[in-house]
């Protein structure tokens, strides 16, 4: 059974836990920016649960650094949120997973 397409343009729509993403212009920036081994780790960690990016990137093995500019390309797609909240030494950058599906249509 197909699921219903709820947008009528071209975009990238993320809507109730999946993400629309429609035209090809448009799957192929989702697809770019999925194309990435360290970005789909970030996926399947974030699948487990929020975590702030200093765990993240421990968890990754990679630099806070590497990390932030990884989560900036996936907050571009809608596929992750961040959301800041007091820490211990000034603010901490809580991540989450934004959708756990994704659905490309070549038209509307």
């Amino acid at each position: 059974m197909e699921q219903e397409i709820p947008f009528q343009k071209e975009g990238i729509y993320a809507r109730n836990g999946t993400l629309f993403v429609i035209g090809p212009r448009h799957m192929a920036k989702v697809a770019k920016v999925l194309a990435s081994e360290t970005r789909t780790k970030i996926l399947e960690v974030l699948a487990e649960g929020p975590t702030d990016l200093d765990s993240l990137a421990k968890q990754i093995g990679q630099s806070k650094a590497n990390i932030s500019s990884q989560i900036r390309l996936l907050e571009s797609i809608g596929a992750v949120k961040a959301s800041y909240v007091p820490g211990n030494r000034g603010i901490k950058k809580i991540l989450e997973l934004n959708v756990d599906k994704i659905l490309m249509k070549v038209k509307p």
